[in-house]
C-alpha cells in the first residue's frame, strides 16, 4: 500500500490524486496539516534523499521564510519540516519505508507504477 504525504488544498497535489484515481492505483492520504508529521519519518526519508531535495526551496512557504530561518543542514531541515510541514516537497508518496516519488512528473509516475 503506498502512502501520499501532501496537503490536499495543493494543485500538484491534486493532480496527482487525480492521476493515481485515473489508474485505479489505492493509497493512503497523510495530510500533514491535519496530522503533522514525526522526526522518524523525516530521518527515513533523509537516509534516501539529501534535505534540499526533500525541501521546497521554490514554494510559498520558503519564500515568507526570513533567511535567518531557512535551514543549511539535515538538522535544520528536520525542525523545519516537523514545524512547517507545507515545506516539504509535494506530493511524497512512500511504500514499505521507501519513497517512491517525490513531486508529480506523469512519465515518472508511469515508470513507478508500471503503467
Amino acid at each position: 500500500m503506498y502512502t501520499l504525504y501532501a496537503i490536499p488544498n495543493c494543485d500538484t497535489v491534486k493532480k496527482a490524486r487525480v492521476w493515481l484515481a485515473e489508474h485505479a492505483i489505492a493509497y493512503h492520504f497523510h495530510d500533514y496539516k491535519k496530522s503533522g508529521i514525526d522526526q522518524e519519518t523525516i530521518k527515513r526519508w533523509l537516509m534516501q534523499k539529501p534535505w534540499e531535495e526533500l525541501v521546497n526551496r521554490a514554494g510559498t512557504t520558503w519564500k515568507k521564510l526570513p533567511d535567518d530561518d531557512k535551514p543549511t543542514d539535515a538538522a535544520g531541515a528536520i525542525s523545519l519540516m516537523m514545524e512547517k510541514p507545507s515545506v516539504i516537497r509535494r506530493p511524497l508518496i512512500e511504500a514499505d519505508g521507501q519513497i517512491v516519488a517525490l513531486g508529480f512528473n506523469v512519465p515518472a509516475y508511469e515508470e513507478t507504477f508500471s503503467i
